[in-house]
């Protein structure tokens, strides 16, 4: 099992959590079993996938999933800040672009060494394919 407690984008997302429990238990009552439990459901199971995304050997369709919440977070955490309902200390805490940074490197350096493992086996099968090639042609010429 691989270790995930120490990676940055994991210490990062769970002191966010951390953060959103006492900031959503100031909200509203009408908001805080509705928007604030989302949101907390929702940094919750980015935990949960941050860990699955670690375990993971395909780790980038694993982060492009946890984009996708991060960006569905920060959209309920500025409606919440939008609606008055979320104080701007915690938002400005909270909306760190940091763990979305984080995230988007770390896909763009997957990409890279996929892109790089893609080329090099395609130079590989083609390198394969000039090689039989000229046995081919060394066949013939001998015969």
């Amino acid at each position: 099992m691989a270790q995930y407690q120490h990676l940055p984008i994991y210490k990062q997302t769970y002191d966010i959590v951390l953060r959103t429990m006492s900031a959503t238990k100031d909200f509203p009552r009408e908001y805080k079993y509705t928007l604030g439990q989302k949101i907390k459901d929702e940094l919750i199971e980015l935990v949960v996938m941050i860990y699955r995304a670690n375990s993971a050997t395909d780790k980038a369709r694993h982060i492009e999933s946890i984009v996708e919440r991060v960006q569905a977070i920060q959209l309920m955490l500025r409606l919440s800040h939008d609606m008055k309902i979320l104080p701007r200390r915690h938002y400005a805490a909270l909306s760190e672009e940091k763990v979305s940074q984080s995230l988007t490197s770390y896909l763009g350096m997957l990409r890279q060494v996929n892109g790089y493992r893609a080329r090099k086996a395609l130079c590989g099968r083609v390198e394969s394919l000039f090689l039989r090639a000229d046995d081919e042609c060394t066949k013939v010429k001998v015969s």
